[in-house]
């Protein structure tokens, strides 16, 4: 067969084989070099694709600090923490318990969902799932046993999920039964004097006219009045 093949070489070509396979090879050689030649210089790599902001790869990338301890704080300092200023913790008040919801910032967050919650002890609003303004806040008097229901499956929400951070500080008011209140403290003084000259006058009862006694009695009043306000 093999001298067939090269009968028929030689026939066709007018060439041996080895001759016939040194053309096809240096032809091939030939045309890689044209090829590359024509082809140009290489054109350079694409440069990386740019992240957008507030991508989901951008905020794996960076990871979220560490929950911060607040300890107990007033309603006023929590506003602070609504999300707003991005270098802070988010946070979020249930029944006065503050809880770290950074990890939530898509929900609770500026242009969340529930954006209007953060800074806040929500608790009647979550109950009620109410947006409104005057729900939003701590005091869950009056609801009833549904909404304090959907309050307490928000509190175990929270609790297995977010990291508790503080407790909201309760401001007590200052009563007149307070007795560290100073004016109530000076009251008490005067009240006891006023007791005291009214008891030393009833002897004289006997020895004052009747018109005289009631004129006494009257400014008494007043002046018992003008201390009770």
């Amino acid at each position: 067969m093999w001298e067939t093949l090269k009968q028929a070489i030689a026939a066709y070509t007018g060439l041996s084989p080895a001759a016939l396979f040194t053309a096809v090879a240096v032809a091939a050689a030939l045309y890689h070099v044209a090829a590359g030649l024509l082809q140009g210089p290489p054109q350079p790599p694409p440069p990386p694709r740019r992240r957008e902001a507030g991508s989901e790869a951008e905020d794996a990338a960076e990871p979220l600090p560490p929950p911060v301890e607040l300890g107990e704080v007033t309603e006023e300092e929590l506003r602070a923490f609504d999300g707003s200023d991005s270098k802070k913790p988010l946070l979020m008040a249930i029944k006065g318990q503050i809880y770290d919801v950074s990890q939530s910032r898509m929900f609770y967050g500026p242009g969340g969902p529930y954006a209007l919650f953060a800074g806040r002890d929500a608790s009647r609003a979550l109950a009620k799932m109410s947006f409104e303004q005057k729900d939003l806040t701590g005091d869950i008097s009056g609801l009833g046993p549904f909404e304090l229901e959907a309050l307490q499956d928000w509190e175990y929400k929270f609790m297995s999920k977010y990291v508790k951070v503080g407790t909201i500080k309760k401001s007590v008011p200052v009563t007149d039964a307070d007795p560290s209140n100073p004016s109530n403290h000076r009251k008490k003084v005067l009240m006891s004097a006023l007791a005291t000259v009214k008891q030393a006058m009833l002897p004289r009862r006997g020895r004052m006219g009747q018109q005289a006694v009631k004129t006494k009695i009257r400014r008494l009043g007043r002046l018992r009045m003008d201390l009770e306000t």
